[in-house]
């Protein structure tokens, strides 16, 4: 099982949706070896609705593809993986 595998998530409407993603998370947290939250400025230090996170990942690629799909499922959410190769 390889460590090295990096989505990053793109989130509009963090009100709205950061329960749900949360949930998936926690759902699949025994794979997510690191988790970096960033959000967005909108203007003079003013957070806005959304953000990114980027997670790396311990687990198969099949594994990986079940929390990019779950998260895909979040209205606003978009998941992709960084390739490197």
């Amino acid at each position: 099982m390889a460590c090295g595998t990096l989505m990053a998530i793109r989130v509009q409407d963090r009100d709205n949706t950061a329960v749900k993603i949360q949930e998936v998370l926690t759902r699949h947290g025994c794979m997510i070896d690191m988790r970096l939250g960033l959000h967005d400025q909108d203007g003079a230090n003013v957070c806005s609705t959304s953000g990114t996170l980027i997670l790396r990942m311990c687990c198969t690629p099949d594994e990986a593809r079940l929390v990019e799909a779950d998260l895909t499922k979040i209205e606003g959410v978009k998941a992709k993986f960084v390739d490197f190769d």
